[in-house]
């Protein structure tokens, strides 16, 4: 039976159950770097390499869309985020569009409390 070395990705026959490690100082680096807070100390499941794939896509999803809907006022930012949400929930009405849209009522009242002290001075 070959298993698959944690630090390297070797193929190899473990010498004893359980092994994790093609060679000594894989075993070694490995244990350095977690040490250091470098590495994890358990290697992720495929599951967990899968999930970390789609979070690293929506932050770049999220990071672009930021950077075309940044410096347009507050109303047409949250309808660009909302979209984006949107867009990965598949569905128009969830707990996190619930959350954006109530976000961005709290928004505009502040803005809105903010604004209308200015326009009372003038």
């Amino acid at each position: 039976m070959t298993v698959q070395c944690q630090k390297c990705g070797k193929e190899y026959e473990p010498k004893r159950r359980g092994g994790k490690f093609c060679s000594v100082s894989c075993r070694v680096v490995q244990h350095q770097l977690v040490k250091k807070g470098q590495a994890w100390p358990n290697p992720p499941t495929a599951n967990e390499s899968y999930l970390a794939g789609i979070v690293v896509a929506v932050g770049r999803t999220a990071s672009e869309t930021l950077q075309q809907v940044e410096g347009l006022p507050v109303e047409a930012e949250l309808a660009g985020l909302r979209a984006l949400v949107q867009g990965w929930a598949r569905v128009g009405n969830n707990s996190i569009i619930e959350r954006i849209q109530y976000n961005e009522e709290q928004a505009t009242k502040a803005f809105q409390s903010r604004i209308n002290p200015i326009k009372a001075s003038k």
